[in-house]
């Protein structure tokens, strides 16, 4: 893990001022000495740093359950409400500090390890980042899980134990490789397995239908079986006041050896259904450009639907009794359409197991159900060959084709003969080789449908849910994203953090509306140095880092310019590196000229698949390879990648950024989430009018960002008259030049033709408006040149992007989420007095 976490570690945020606990010391001595004795079977002489770490974190867990247990009882004996949040992805990153922070145990653990002779900073390198997401989907479900837990919001989460996740990606001479990511090699000390917990997951078979007491009754004989296995984490709350669980499934065959085959020496055939099985569990997104592949994904996203619902429907009849309280007392939100399936699945379950008449479990459905979509690209609405779905879910197709029925018939109620009407909203896409449509089958099967910003809420109105709209006029409402401020604050950078509680008040901690105390001192000069000297620090972290992987020094004093995301055509890291070859052209052009000192820095993940996405990542380390070398140059610009991004790296690039690249393709990013860390740590965003962005202006005021490019409106104009964009190359000479250095050859000399693929695209089809965009980015660049060159105005502009962030924090958005789609309460937890939170060690 190198030099990630070399940061100060955060101070005492749960006891500010209060000296630690002479009795919660000793005692957390002896419980991480006793369980590096009797659970590692080490001697304190002979542990090494991993042992330290897990001995530690036991400890830890041990406290937390005592909280986990304690909340539990208290939602079942008073019958509340639950949330059930499933979610392919949930990147929650090391979970070491983050539970010591909430718990308030951070300064007590920091104190007993140090008096064991054990730098708790070197025990947070031993921790991974648990590989169970990709990038802002998995994140936003992490922070959501926290702020439920925060606002005391009895919730589960709901996802798979991948055993390798995503990918560890490598950058090998430029290019992306991809590497299993051995998560789970040395254990997991936070999660519990629930052996106990083990649920049946059917696929394939056949379906029969029999006449029983006057009704049709449908009986699924299943071809295969596949075994879900429990594993539950805890997800603690500020200030340890309640803990919720992360329950994710892992999958294993019901006859893990077959005896006959192994005795007759088929030693591989004896172990072929515990492989299928664990499959579904190994890999995050397997690779669907083949058949096998597209059937993994399928059934990746059907076993852990069918597992959560299976288990909460067990949990609500354990509780209630009988489940036509469902909706009453569980709300499930689908984070995405990858959990689609439930709506089939939940009516499966209520009308072939529970004997429910369709009309009664249709309005349970519904009302029990909610979906979130995260995107207009139409790729991402997932659809699946109806074959596929016959081959492997024949019931749920069975299903699918019902709700469709009813469906189809209040359209022609609404739109009486208007076929094109019909084919728009129907769950079967008859026009592409009969596909299943996912999104649309996830909204008729919900009560709310929400979008993630507010123009993606109103662009779903207009675009891909438009005709669905028209015949559910009430369901569709948005809910802003937001990030949890414990992580990417106060966790990921203390010494902003303890600037802020010594200018804000330690209320900060707590009511983060405390932020705005800072518009009184952003002209001030003496606040001003301090928030360049935090600055300053941060930067000096990244840089050490970069050295250590990238052998490449940069200077912390130059502008760090960050774009740190999934790589994807949309998103436009091609945009970001176009604009780079140009400035490195000028630069050239005119060295003698007074450059702003610029550092660019680059960081994701492209899909294995994503052709065009790995092929960018090359030209941005091939720009690299030959302006980081540059004597002309001389330093003034410097480009890095860092490979394999996650939560950790993020947490160092993010407290040092001085310019956030937030410039999608507008009306194509739903929100972001990134656009809000980076500002809420004192970057100024420049962006396009998209996603959240347009409400980050709005909270920051306009003079403290960098618009640029074109509206949506204007891309949808575009798009109709055409995508050539010959004639905007043509007059743009300095686009045209910068073109043209990557298409002749210029950044890869050893392979002329590599990125002519990418130059052809730019000319012919110019679907993102990388090419439509490019002079108004660079002006926009221009723009923030000017601006860092007179630093007060700069330094004013970063501390009002902090100080008018909070309305931006998930616990916001979970409130709205209460409120308006699950109607719970939101409990307020009291934050408990210093020495409680020390003796709270015992539990």
């Amino acid at each position: 893990m190198d030099a990630l976490q070399e940061q100060a570690l955060p101070e005492n945020h749960s006891a500010p001022g209060q000296p630690i606990d002479e009795l919660a010391l000793t005692e957390i001595k002896g419980a991480i000495l006793a369980k590096l004795r009797l659970a590692i079977g080490k001697d304190a002489g002979m542990a090494t740093k991993r042992d330290w770490y897990k001995a530690a974190a036991l400890a830890l867990r041990d406290r937390i359950v005592h909280r986990w247990l304690t909340a539990e009882k208290d939602n079942y004996d008073a019958g509340r409400k639950r949330v059930y949040y499933l979610s392919l992805e949930f990147l929650i990153g090391r979970l070491f500090t983050d539970a010591l922070n909430n718990m308030g145990l951070l300064p007590v653990f920091e104190a007993a390890l140090g008096d064991l002779g054990v730098d708790l900073s070197d025990l947070r390198k031993c921790e991974p980042d648990a590989a169970l997401g990709n990038g802002g989907l998995g994140r936003l479900a992490a922070c959501f899980m926290e702020s439920m837990a925060t606002l005391a919001i009895p919730a589960i989460g709901y996802g798979i134990r991948y055993d390798f996740g995503l990918f560890r990606q490598i950058i090998a001479q430029g290019w992306q490789q991809e590497y299993p990511d051995e998560w789970l090699g040395f254990g997991n000390p936070w999660e519990f397995q629930r052996s106990e917990v083990v649920y049946q997951v059917h696929f394939g078979g056949h379906v029969t239908h029999v006449e029983d007491k006057g009704r049709e009754r449908a009986s699924w004989h299943p071809g295969e079986t596949v075994q879900a296995v429990a594993y539950d984490t805890p997800i603690v709350g500020w200030r340890g006041q309640h803990v919720n669980a992360l329950r994710l499934w892992s999958a294993r065959s019901p006859d893990p050896l077959r005896l006959d085959a192994f005795n007759t020496g088929d030693y591989l055939g004896a172990v072929a259904e515990e492989a299928r099985a664990e499959s579904i569990c190994k890999f995050l997104y397997p690779n669907d450009e083949s058949a096998a592949g597209r059937e993994l994904r399928l059934r990746q996203e059907y076993f852990f639907v069918s597992a959560s619902l299976q288990d909460l429907v067990k949990r609500h009849l354990a509780a209630d009794g009988q489940l036509r309280s469902l909706a009453q007392k569980a709300a499930v939100q689908l984070n995405d359409t990858h959990p689609s399936l439930a709506v089939t699945e939940l009516m499966r379950i209520l009308v072939d197991l529970h004997n429910f008449r369709w009309d009664e479990a249709w309005k349970i459905t519904v009302a029990t159900l909610s979906y979130t979509n995260h995107t207009l690209l139409p790729e991402a609405l997932e659809t699946w060959p109806v074959e596929l779905f016959e081959r492997l879910l024949p019931r749920h197709l069975e299903i699918i084709y019902r709700i469709n029925a009813a469906h189809l018939a209040l359209a022609e109620q609404r739109c009486p003969g208007d076929i094109d009407f019909r084919a728009s909203v129907s769950l079967i896409d008859e026009r592409s080789g009969r596909r299943v449509r996912m999104g649309q089958l996830a909204f008729v099967g919900s009560h709310r449908i929400n979008g993630v910003s507010a123009m993606h809420s109103d662009l779903m109105k207009e675009t891909v849910f438009h005709d669905l709209n028209h015949l559910y006029p009430a369901r569709i409402t948005n809910k802003t994203n937001g990030i949890t401020f414990r992580r990417w604050l106060m966790l990921a950078n203390p010494k902003l953090t303890g600037l802020l509680r010594k200018t804000c008040g330690e209320a900060v901690l707590d009511d983060f509306s405390q932020l705005q105390r800072l518009e009184e001192l952003c002209g001030d000069n003496s606040f001003q140095q301090q928030f360049r000297d935090v600055k300053l620090q941060n930067k000096l972290a990244l840089a050490r880092v970069i050295g250590e992987r990238l052998s490449i020094k940069v200077d912390p004093s130059a502008l760090f310019d960050v774009q740190i995301k999934r790589i994807h055509e949309y998103k436009r890291q091609l945009l970001n590196i176009l604009e780079t070859v140009a400035l490195y052209q000028a630069i050239r052009d005119e060295p003698q000229r007074d450059w702003v000192p610029r550092v660019k820095i680059f960081a994701g993940k492209a899909a294995a698949s994503y052709r065009t996405a790995k092929l960018i990542i090359k030209l941005i380390n091939d720009v690299a390879e030959i302006v980081n070398n540059d004597p002309v140059v001389a330093g003034r610009l410097k480009i890095v990648f860092l490979a394999n991004y996650n939560v950790s790296l993020a947490e160092v690039i993010i407290p040092a950024a001085d310019l956030s690249e937030q410039i999608s393709t507008a009306g194509m990013e739903a929100s972001g989430t990134g656009n809000m860390k980076l500002a809420l740590n004192g970057a100024l965003t420049i962006g396009t009018l998209d996603g959240a962005n347009i409400e980050i202006r709005d909270h920051v005021g306009a003079e403290n960002i960098a618009i640029f490019g074109m509206e949506a409106g204007d891309v949808m104009v575009r798009r109709r008259q055409g995508l050539d964009a010959s004639d905007v190359i043509r007059r743009s000479p300095r686009l045209s030049r910068a073109i043209s250095a990557i298409e002749s050859g210029d950044f890869s000399p050893g392979d002329p033709a590599r990125f002519e693929a990418i130059g052809h695209t730019l000319r012919q089809f110019d679907h993102y408006m990388c090419a439509a965009d490019f002079d108004s980015y660079y002006e926009a660049q221009r723009g923030i040149d000017a601006r860092w060159q007179v630093m007060p105005a700069w330094t004013r502009a970063s501390i009002l992007n902090v100080a008018r962030m909070p309305w931006f924090s998930s616990d916001r958005t979970i409130r709205e989420y209460a409120e308006d789609i699950w109607h719970v309460p939101v409990l307020p937890t009291a934050a408990a007095p210093a020495q409680e939170v020390q003796r709270g060690a015992s539990g």
